[in-house]
Order: structure tokens, then sequence, then C-alpha cells
């Protein structure tokens, strides 16, 4: 629609509502600034004339974009889809369009896109971050910034119960009988890993459990292939994994090498009374869509990912346009809970 033809489309509008085009544009783009009654007038004759605003023309005028940025630190990882497309579809039916950025777990990149994508929306969702805390205050200073799986006082933050889902886990191994576990570090700039760190670490102390750490490790499958064999050096009898990727890796890895996992008695048969076992038990983070696929299904601690995009889509939101919900953005905190789900990889000593 040409320049001319948007401006005519106006006028027709401010015509059929007996109100000047300054009128219409405000009821359309800021109807704070309306009374109730005109604006309803407008929005019935703009209907009624099948007028579509320029989008292009609104943004120049009003500072605007209409454009929400998500920056993820990983597409291929599967934890981050079912976030992105919780994110996409509670926009898909507001005024606002979604535009996906992808940092291949480089903090550089990150900052790079950051810096250039708040030029050209009028918001940021940030899903993991891994800069530092001064780019990110940098950043927020800029434009409306939501953070997910991260705190900052730069910037409302959207995060999950971890200690819960840790505790539960740190119980379930030593109900087997583990006493000497490894916890297999994540990117040592990511605060997920910082706090898994801590809450596996203290539940652990709290149970007698010693914790070995070892890392960090590349957030992928390569990274837990890799861990595996560091993991069979350190004498552990259970390791807990940054997320399920990196689980998955450690099982493939000691499949390979012939280790059984969760364990098997050492003669082969059924064990009674003191029997003993070898192999190793395996708790990843995440449940991600084939944590439950693999052979055996890997024991995890789940995220409630759905609540924690929707909640983040619905503070920008509610940050960006007067007239979005008011109700408050944030779940109950019981569907920000994370929680054992146990499977097939952990068993007993």
């Amino acid at each position: 629609m040409s320049a001319d033809s948007t401006r005519a489309s106006i006028r027709a509008v401010a015509s059929l509502a007996g109100v000047s085009p300054s009128t219409v544009s405000r009821a359309l783009n800021s109807p704070e600034l309306v009374n109730a009654e005109t604006r309803r007038r407008v929005l019935e004759c703009a209907e009624r004339l099948g007028y579509q605003p320029n989008r292009a023309a609104q943004s120049l005028v009003l500072g605007r974009t209409r454009n929400i940025g998500l920056i993820v630190p990983d597409i291929a990882n599967p934890f981050f889809a079912p976030f992105i497309k919780g994110v996409e579809a509670y926009f898909r039916d507001t005024e606002f369009a979604v535009f996906l950025a992808d940092t291949d777990e480089d903090t550089a990149t990150e900052v790079r896109l950051a810096e250039a994508m708040v030029e050209r929306v009028d918001g940021l969702i940030l899903c993991a971050p891994r800069m530092s805390g001064t780019r990110l205050r940098a950043v927020a200073s800029k434009t409306t910034v939501v953070l997910a799986y991260r705190t900052s006082r730069a910037a409302p933050s959207i995060v999950s119960d971890f200690q819960s889902g840790m505790d539960q886990a740190a119980a379930h191994v030593h109900a087997l009988g583990h006493r000497r576990c490894a916890y297999l570090s994540g990117p040592a700039n990511s605060w997920s890993n910082r706090q898994r760190r801590k809450f596996i670490g203290a539940a652990c102390a709290e149970r007698g459990i010693e914790l070995v750490d070892l890392g960090p490790y590349e957030p992928r499958f390569t990274g837990g292939f890799r861990a595996a064999d560091e993991v069979l050096a350190a004498g552990v009898t259970a390791v807990f994994a940054y997320n399920d990727l990196v689980a998955l890796g450690v099982l493939s890895r000691l499949t390979a090498r012939g280790v059984p996992v969760p364990g098997r008695p050492a003669s082969g048969g059924p064990v009674s009374g003191g029997g003993s076992y070898e192999g190793l038990s395996i708790v990843g983070f995440d449940d991600v869509p084939m944590a439950s696929m693999t052979n055996p299904p890997l024991t995890t601690v789940a995220m409630p990912v759905n609540a924690l995009s929707r909640a983040a889509a619905a503070t920008m939101h509610s940050m960006l346009d007067p007239r979005a919900p008011k109700a408050p953005p944030l779940p109950p905190a019981a569907e920000l809970a994370t929680r054992l789900l146990i499977r097939g990889t952990t068993g007993p000593v």
C-alpha cells in the first residue's frame, strides 16, 4: 500500500467516524489517549472500510516496530524448541512478530546479535544468556529485556526452581546406595549450570554423598561422549549431568565400552543379600523428548518449559502493550518447580 492510499484510508475512516485523521491514528496506535466511545466508533468504521494500517509507516511515525527478538544459545538443542514454540504461540494472536536468533553457544555472537537487534525490535527475550552482567545491563539500558533461565537486577527474570528437582535426584541415588557421584559441568558462563551445581552439591552434602566435579563440557551429545572416559576414571557409581544431551552422550560411550547402565550383578545372575553390582547410574536434566526413547530410558529432572515460555512472553507483552492482560504473568510456583522422572538409567550400586 502506498503512502497516498494509506493517508486516503485514514481520511475515509475519519470521515465516516466523524473525527480527525489524527484521532484515528491515536485510536489505533495509542488507545489510552482516546476515550472508549470514540475508539469503539473508530474501530467499527475501520473494520467496515477494511482499513489495514501500514506497519512500516507506523514504525517510522511511532518509533515502534511491533517486533520481538528472541535469542537462544542453540536451536539444535531440543530443549529450546518448546521454549521457542511457546513464545511464538503466545504472540501469534497479537500485533507482535517474533524474530529468532541463534548464538551457537558463543558469547561474542550473543552480544553482537543482541546489540544488532536492539535497533530493530521493541523488546528482547534472552533465553539462558551467557553474556556477562555488565553486557547484560548495557543491552537492557537500550531496550526492553526479559530474561529466561537467568537472573539479573537489570531485567525481569523467569526461572524455575532447580532446588526441588536436584534434591529429589540426590535423595533417589542415595536411596539406591550411591555414596560417590560426579557432576558433569556445563558451560562455565551459564547461570543455570552454576545453579544446578549449587543445589546438587548441597543436596549431596546433606546426605553424605561425595560429589566429584568434572568438566566443564560443551552442553551437547559430543560433550557427554567425551566426559564418559573421565567418569570411569573418577571411580564414581553415579553421575549427574548438566543436561540430557550430555547424559545421552555418556550413555552412548559407556554402551560402546560395554559398561552396563544402570548396573547388573557382577556374576551376570540375580543378586541376593549383599551381592555386588558393576556399572553406572546416570541422571540427566531437562527431559528433552528423546530422553524417554533411549534404551534404557533416561532418568532426568524435568523442566517446566511450557510454563516458563508463556511467562516470559506474557511478561514482555505486558511491558510493551498497555492493552495486554494485566493479570500476573508468572504462573503459580508449583508450575515452575522441577521434578525427578525415574526411568531406566538409575539402579542400585
